[in-house]
């Protein structure tokens, strides 16, 4: 499908519970798109987390290669999303994308739209694990 993803263990059990409180019939795919992403994961400890590794909370330049449009985002659960201040939620389709993806990988994405996009991990300014941050 695409290339290998990365997450903390913490990570996982905090976006495992997010999927199993879902309501039903709110926001579905999206949820089942997570989820197949958690599963195909590797999980990591904490403290060994590849530093260019997009994690929960992490700030990641990113470019829609389809587009050709660079941006800066920090990855939120859906209760801390504000996207006027750049944080967009795991539950949005680009944030989905990009979990997990290390500096340099690249991952096809289909949108909501049916439209395909391209998105590679240009840089990951802040990662909490890499700035010793508190789970």
């Amino acid at each position: 499908m695409s290339e290998q993803i990365y997450l903390t263990q913490n990570d996982l059990d905090r976006l495992l519970a997010l999927v199993e409180a879902r309501s039903a019939g709110s926001g579905g795919k999206q949820f089942d798109k997570l989820e197949s992403e958690l599963v195909r994961a590797i999980v990591v400890p904490r403290d060994q987390i590849p530093g260019d590794v997009v994690t929960m909370n992490s700030r990641v330049l990113f470019e829609n290669e389809t587009t050709g449009a660079r941006r800066e985002v920090t990855l939120v659960y859906p209760k801390d999303a504000d996207i006027d201040a750049g944080k967009i939620s795991i539950l949005v389709p680009v944030g989905t994308a990009l979990l997990g993806l290390r500096v340099g990988q690249t991952i096809d994405w289909a949108l909501p739209s049916g439209e395909k996009h391209r998105y590679r991990v240009v840089a990951v300014p802040y990662q909490p694990e890499a700035a010793g941050a508190a789970g």
